[in-house]
């Protein structure tokens, strides 16, 4: 295991140095690389997210045209929400944290199948290239929903957009499969299904999801192409078809595809509590199956986006029921989290204070949630700006929350280099303190009556919506500062020790960064306490080479 000291020896180098040509990176099946690949190509979609939602929201500083045209406006919302959601909140956390810690987690030496792993990754920017090229040749004004029939009679270029969604689905089964496949056959000796970590069992359970309900995604986007370019009449009520049968497809991947982003983020902050509260996980088994609780719920619950599509009374109800029971198994994981808090011995770095900022979000945005299920108030809401800040606090809010964690938690071992802990807690509070101002007045704006995707709005609500952009102004500062302090680290950071935090996950047994085969010697064995963190002092795991 790790040199003392976390030095390394020349016959062990680093993933980082074995090989250092362009093509070594490009065509490595070494899941470290590929999830440091999927980081940077994360990041870089992040950029491009983040400047069309600066776009929508200096827009919406004045009531009338302020910096663009109409159909510029609906093109830059469009584009924000598939680029967000598609190319960084789906693949974020599974694509650069899931690849690379996984196999660390499980005492692998990789995962089952590598080239599989690489071809995710190109698969990914294959639609991504073909989205972008089609943003760059008319772009798209559905909204990221593409509901249809406007999306089948837009004159804007739905077609090529679509296929990149399509392609990019492809790149989602890959890696849930891989992940399901390495997690059952790839554990080191004593690693038993409850002694894995639970950011194992989050990855598990997102797999599950990704693997069945992602190609029913595919299917729809096919056939919105097929009803424009073709003429169908799947869709088009004109020719026979039912616009709302759109919607059951399409919400039937998009609601479980929530938790597709969402339970990696619950699994990266069962990681951070424990080790920050240095404690084991309160409720081990609660935790792990209440991530196999929402994803299998998950499916079942996503008529409560068709509260306003003409359902039965008795279908309103029944969806509503199955959506609060998402939110059980949400509040055993916020208990749990709590009680490992409680009476720890809270080291409160950076990472932790993201955790702070997630449980916030995952609570409020959860009960805004749970208010959404229920019809009566989800029907005056419904498409108004209450939905989309509801939808980024508790989805954009908490995923971008445990991707900022993760990245500063395991980016000593990534890199083996450390960052200012200062800058991490100053940027940590200013995007968590944007976060707030950005949306908190966009639940006063939908609460009374602004609709969204709205190019124009009446002068009352102006206020709320120069807070919204000077929130959004101080959360890009955030995220500014992350970027140079963390490429200046890269550079001239601190070596970093092979556990820096102390703490007790098994990715931890190994050098920072980790070799190429991520361990010396023989595949480790661990012993049988305790159940979920590794005891270093019992781990019977061979000495350095």
């Amino acid at each position: 295991m790790p040199a003392p000291g976390g030095e390394h020896h020349d016959h062990h180098p680093s993933y980082l140095v074995d090989g250092t040509t362009v093509k070594s990176w490009l065509l490595t099946l070494d899941h470290k690389r590929i999830g440091v690949m999927y980081l940077i190509w994360v990041l870089l979609f992040f950029l491009v997210g983040g400047i069309y939602a600066m776009v929508v929201r200096l827009e919406l500083l004045t009531p009338g045209p302020t910096i663009v045209d109409a159909m510029t406006y609906n093109r830059a919302f469009t584009m924000h929400g598939v680029v967000m959601i598609f190319l960084f909140m789906i693949p974020a956390i599974p694509g650069a944290f899931g690849n690379f810690m996984l196999p660390l987690m499980l005492g692998a030496k990789d995962v089952a199948f590598p080239r599989l792993n690489l071809l995710s990754l190109y698969l990914l920017l294959s639609g991504a290239a073909i989205a972008i090229w089609g943003m760059l040749n008319g772009g798209m004004d559905t909204g990221w929903t593409f509901y249809t029939p406007y999306s089948t009679h837009t004159t804007t270029t739905v077609a090529p957009i679509l296929f990149g969604a399509f392609i990019i689905g492809f790149s989602s089964i890959a890696t849930g499969l891989n992940f399901i496949v390495t997690t059952h056959t790839m554990r080191a000796p004593g690693i038993t299904w409850f002694r894995m970590p639970l950011f194992v069992w989050a990855m598990y359970a997102t797999a599950c999801i990704q693997v069945l309900a992602t190609p029913v995604l595919g299917l729809v986007l096919l056939l919105v192409v097929g009803e424009q370019l073709f003429q169908f009449g799947i869709f088009d009520p004109a020719r026979g078809g039912d616009p709302v049968l759109f919607q059951h497809l399409f919400w039937f991947y998009s609601h479980p595809a929530v938790y597709i982003m969402v339970l990696p983020a619950f699994g990266v902050m069962s990681e951070i509590v424990a080790a920050y509260s240095r404690k084991n996980i309160f409720g081990y088994r609660a935790v792990a199956f209440s991530s196999l609780g929402i994803a299998f719920v998950g499916f079942f619950a996503w008529g409560h986006h068709m509260f306003v599509s003409g359902q039965s009374t008795f279908n309103a109800g029944v969806f509503a029921v199955l959506t609060m029971l998402v939110g059980v198994f949400t509040a055993i994981k916020v208990f749990n989290w709590v009680g490992t808090v409680y009476k720890g011995a809270v080291d409160f770095k950076t990472p932790f204070a993201y955790f702070c900022g997630f449980l916030y979000f995952t609570v409020f945005g959860g009960m805004t949630g749970v208010a959404f299920a229920t019809a009566s108030l989800d029907v005056p809401w419904h498409d108004t700006y209450f939905v989309v800040a509801h939808f980024h606090f508790i989805m954009v809010g908490a995923t971008i929350m445990a991707f900022m964690a993760a990245l500063h938690y395991w980016f000593p071992k990534m890199f083996g280099k450390t960052y200012h802990e200062g800058w991490g807690l100053v940027s940590a509070a200013l995007i968590i303190l944007g976060f707030n101002a950005t949306f908190i007045p966009q639940f006063l704006l939908g609460n009374a009556g602004m609709p969204r995707r709205y190019y124009e709005y009446p002068e009352r609500f102006q206020t709320l919506n120069v807070a919204s952009t000077t929130g959004a102004s101080l959360l890009a500062l955030g995220f500014l500062i992350t970027a140079i302090y963390l490429t200046y680290s890269l550079v001239y950071g601190e070596k970093a020790s092979a556990n820096p935090w102390n703490s007790r996950g098994y990715e931890w047994l190994t050098e920072s960064p980790p070799p190429t085969h991520n361990f010396i010697g023989p595949q480790p064995v661990y012993t049988e306490e305790p159940h979920f963190y590794v005891d270093r002092e019992k781990a019977e795991v061979p000495d350095a080479v």
